[in-house]
């Protein structure tokens, strides 16, 4: 990519598509398409056409995406379904209808089986039942990652995909029921703190297993896979090792300042038992995270003290 060229940043407001815009401009790249919900519905067809018609982006960065936890994924099955599809079809189909130079289309590491050997690599796509509490988001990622495949196959089409493990940093989403796991133990503790409270309860066992990047070095990823790498299939962008929710709860309490003891709501789901991505593709063509929990943790800690609190 040239630092003149077009690039679509689709969804720049999230956290995803924020740490995208922050790096592209560190980078030198001065001529970005950023457009809020409000100024593009990219549910609605004719929308995006008239955009693409209007703007011809060069690249496209796709970082949109309804998202959210557990208790979000599973009662709202049909907008996560509904809407994530929507979004990806009409991104995906005008990308190619005005001959995008490539592409990048984000998944999710919940697109594996709920009991797929770990770690989860590229090739266990399909090949096992999902995590029921996140179905619906995952089989609409899943049908983005075929679509994009199946350009690259039947039109030739650069369009690649990558699948992100669970994220944090600057603008997470904190609110506490549609945040994931992180930014909303952060908050539960936070205001656990400010409340003097002297035990908090959180939901399940605290016995899965997850992994953790930090948003930065996910943007870090897809540049250097925009400018690497070219093929149809899958790649994983991961740290390449977890931890218990339990300790990871330790560690946010330890962060906040929360001195009182965790309960554990067992009657609460925990989601798949493990999640935990195997990133040895990334890794051989050069490629590694650099922010380590302990580093990035109070960082989105005093991030959200500074600005996202409501």
């Amino acid at each position: 990519m040239k630092a003149d060229d077009v690039i679509f940043v689709a969804g720049h407001k999230g956290m995803v598509g924020a740490a995208l815009v922050r790096l592209l401009r560190a980078r030198g790249f001065t001529n970005l398409l950023l457009r809020t919900r409000a100024e593009l519905d990219l549910c609605d067809p004719r929308a995006v056409r008239d955009f693409y018609d209007r703007n011809r982006p060069d690249y496209v960065l796709i970082a949109a995406a309804r998202v959210g936890g557990i208790w979000a994924n599973a009662t709202r099955q049909v907008e996560f379904l509904s809407e994530n599809l929507q979004i990806e079809l009409n991104l995906i189909n005008g990308a190619y209808a005005h001959q995008v130079k490539k592409l990048l289309f984000l998944g999710s590491s919940c697109i594996y089986p709920k009991l797929t050997a770990q770690p989860m690599a590229e090739e266990a796509l399909l090949t096992g039942s999902l995590e029921p509490t996140n179905e619906a988001y995952a089989l609409a990622k899943i049908c983005g990652i075929k679509l994009c495949q199946a350009y690259d196959k039947q039109y030739g089409t650069n369009f690649i995909s990558a699948q992100p493990t669970n994220l944090y940093g600057p603008e997470d989403n904190f609110d506490l029921e549609s945040s994931h796991v992180l930014p909303a133990l952060m908050r539960k503790f936070h205001l656990a703190k400010e409340k003097g409270r002297k035990n908090i309860t959180l939901w399940g066992t605290g016995s899965a297993y997850r992994e953790f990047l930090h948003v930065d070095d996910l943007a870090e990823a897809c540049l250097f896979l925009m400018e690497s790498y070219d093929s149809p299939d899958l790649i994983n962008v991961g740290w390449g090792k977890d931890m218990r929710i339990r300790d990871l709860a330790e560690l946010v309490g330890k962060v906040v300042g929360f001195a009182g003891q965790i309960e554990w709501d067992t009657t609460k789901p925990d989601g798949m038992p493990r999640k935990l991505l195997d990133v040895s593709k990334l890794n051989r063509l050069g490629w590694q995270p650099r922010i380590p929990l302990e580093e990035g943790l109070p960082a989105t800690y005093r991030w959200w003290l500074e600005h996202g609190q409501e």
